[in-house]
């Protein structure tokens, strides 16, 4: 038994010893062979660094595999820690970057400029719409200034530690910018300051050559992002900017360093965690006689692609329509107020986002170097009109009064109610004055002819209470749930009301019944409003993403599927009564003679509402034109909401719907079409 134990202890001290050398022996292997160069180079040097190699951001794409958004190899001009002079020779800094900044500015090159003052009218003034840039510079762990601290007082702390009382102020200014981005990201021996990104090969190469003077000033070949068509979705797509100081404490937890670049509006902004890669590492190795050897110890990782459900030649068509209708009816009758509206395509199906434009709208690939001009411009171009403005949408909230109607048994399809012209409440009467072919209106005429009358009547019998229900149903002012930032607009009812400590009167019923009172809505939510008519009394949420897929398109990490909000439960009957209607506006209404050359038939509904805007000092009422609307009619496939501010009548916009409604039926059978996995084509 004895001889036994022994003789498997032997055998286990065998096996052991075997597993250690082949250990021993594997690792040897891999220092030796498969290693080499890194320790040999780690060896022979007196010095290592490693700094980081950006990865690339993922791609962004259209429902059918185009590229909108992608990324282009470029030279990035870099501060290097280990080699810039150090912050005691504060003079020899300023040197390097001043003249470097005119070398930029000679050859109109863009430098990364975050410092948010600037020389307005010949005033040191804070920059606009830079809030949050503003506290951080003013914070203790910046320039720590209070709170109330002027442009003038942040200029000053900035020249005395950046000494810079010998510059005029203009390029103390630009110094001070440089200077305060270096000193916000901890610039030093290993942290890298990038001063531009996206440098012509030439001015790299002019640096390079001067390297005696530009001490520590190298370059970095790193992703730049590119657009196919800057002019293309720039709301919808956003774009990326510098950390700020409220970023960083949010994401550092996450790996992300005060020296990156995150996605700052758009989808760049809300698909930030999937568009953003995986750093990568470089270490350098300098020997005794300063020879520098750099080893890639880290490969970057692209991040994934994002697949949107905007179709590019359907978007470019939205775009180009909505500008045209809204130019030339302003050309027609002067229009007081800047060329300004939006337009919304779903899908029928699924309410994915096909297009969405807003106007004036801008170049997102230019934005930098025209920011401050757009910050101020007429119309405000970067503001997103489609999610973000909402309005009071007049008569095209009376297809939801004719629903609630009929659903709730009020009404039926003969019913009618006899319109004089005028409508007299408590008191006061309300015009209307369509022309109509009876005096006495059923629900289909009130639709098509938009009869005041029938509609406040109806409303008032109906109640503010009942007719919310319905709004709440259709998603009529609330968010639509949509991946981007939107506007919840306001449904107005007493407790809202209450909550203004207002008090709610009887003729805001009526006044809410055709489109009025206080109710404001976004023009994606009356998309969605009109898609539940159109496809049988479902609401979805809106979504702009369609699926997201690992850089190479090989894998599909998600695939977006239809999200049900709403099952309104409204019957066929009723929704079939109010299309009736609302075919009735495009085929022999208002809108008839803009449709004469579509193909298909298309039900919509014109409305108009009234508010008041500041304009050139004076509060002056102006009116915005809307329209909404399906098609085909027989099977609707594209529901499409459309503003234009200042407009009398939302038919003028029956040019946009046409031409959106053409464009889709010619290309319906490739729209939304995809590849299976590992044979995306982008």
């Amino acid at each position: 038994m004895n001889e036994k134990i022994s003789r498997a202890r032997q055998i286990a001290a065998v096996v052991i010893t075997v597993i250690f050398a082949a250990v021993l022996i594997g690792d040897l292997v891999k220092i030796q062979i498969f290693e080499k160069d890194k320790y040999e180079a780690a060896v022979s040097s007196v010095s290592s660094r490693t700094s980081v190699i950006p990865a690339a951001r993922g791609e962004v794409l259209d429902c059918n595999g185009s590229k909108l958004v992608y990324n282009e190899q470029g030279y990035a001009v870099i501060f290097d820690g280990s080699f810039f002079p150090p912050s005691s020779e504060s003079e020899r800094r300023n040197e390097i970057i001043i003249k470097l900044i005119k070398l930029f500015e000679k050859n109109k090159i863009e430098w990364e400029d975050i410092l948010p003052l600037e020389v307005r009218n010949g005033k040191l003034e804070y920059k606009q719409d830079s809030d949050a840039l503003i506290a951080e510079m003013k914070s203790r762990d910046m320039l720590n200034l209070n709170e109330y601290a002027s442009a003038e007082n942040c200029y000053d702390a900035l020249v005395k530690l950046f000494s810079l009382e010998k510059y005029p102020l203009a390029d103390a200014l630009k110094i001070a910018s440089v200077r305060y981005g270096m000193m916000r990201i901890g610039f030093g021996v290993g942290v890298t300051y990038t001063f531009s990104k996206d440098v012509p090969e030439t001015i790299v190469s002019a640096i390079m050559e001067n390297s005696t003077f530009y001490q520590g000033v190298d370059n970095q070949i790193v992703p730049v992002r590119t657009y196919s068509d800057g002019t293309l979705a720039p709301h919808l797509l956003g774009m990326t900017g510098a950390m700020d100081a409220e970023s960083y404490a949010r994401l550092k937890d996450k790996g992300y360093r005060m020296s990156d670049y995150i996605g700052k509006s758009g989808i760049e902004l809300a698909l930030e965690d999937e568009l953003k890669g995986k750093d990568g590492e470089m270490t350098v190795y300098t020997d005794d006689k300063g020879n520098r050897t750099a080893k890639v110890t880290k490969e970057p990782e692209q991040g994934n692609a994002v697949v949107l459900t905007i179709d590019s030649g359907l978007q470019k068509v939205a775009q180009d329509a909505l500008k045209d209708a809204l130019e030339s009816y302003a050309g027609t009758i002067g229009n007081r107020v800047p060329n300004a509206g939006a337009v919304v395509v779903l899908s029928c199906k699924d309410s994915a986002v096909l297009a969405s434009a807003s106007y004036p709208t801008y170049d997102i690939s230019t934005y930098a170097e025209n920011a401050a001009k757009l910050n101020t411009a007429s119309g405000s171009p970067l503001w997103n009109r489609a999610l973000m403005s909402a309005y009071a949408c007049g008569s095209t909230a009376k297809p939801s009064v004719a629903l609630a109607a009929l659903e709730e048994g009020l009404i039926d399809e003969k019913f009618t109610v006899y319109c004089s012209g005028a409508y007299t409440y408590y008191g006061q009467t309300f015009k209307c004055e369509q022309a109509h072919a009876s005096a006495f209106v059923d629900v289909i005429h009130a639709i098509d002819e938009s009869c005041n009358t029938f509609f406040m009547e109806v409303g008032r019998e109906l109640g503010i209470e009942k007719m919310n229900e319905y709004r709440i149903m259709l998603g009529l002012g609330s968010k639509t749930g949509c991946e981007l930032p939107e506007a919840a607009g306001v449904l107005d009812s007493p407790e809202y009301r209450a909550s203004l400590n207002q008090e709610w009167l009887p003729g805001y019923t009526i006044q809410s019944a055709i489109g009025q009172a206080g109710n404001l809505f976004t023009p994606i939510q009356l998309a969605n409003y009109v898609n539940v008519i159109a496809n049988g009394g479902t609401r979805y949420r809106p979504h702009f993403i369609k699926s997201i897929k690992t850089a190479d398109y090989s894998r599909t990490i998600l695939e977006n599927t239809p999200e049900v909000m709403c099952e309104t439960g409204i019957s066929e009957e009723t929704l079939d009564i109010v299309k009736r209607g609302m075919l009735r506006v495009g085929t022999v209404g208002y809108c008839a003679p803009y449709f004469d050359e579509v193909p298909v038939k298309i039900a919509c509904k014109t409305g108009t509402s009234q508010e008041y805007r500041k304009l050139n000092g004076y509060s002056v009422k102006i009116n915005n034109g809307f329209l909404i609307a399906f098609a085909p009619y027989d099977d609707p496939q594209v529901a499409i909401a459309a503003v234009g501010e200042g407009m009398i009548s939302g038919k003028y916009l029956a040019p946009v719907i046409a031409e959106i409604v053409e464009y889709y039926c010619g290309m319906a059978d490739t729209v939304d079409t995809q590849p299976a996995d590992g044979e995306f084509i982008p």
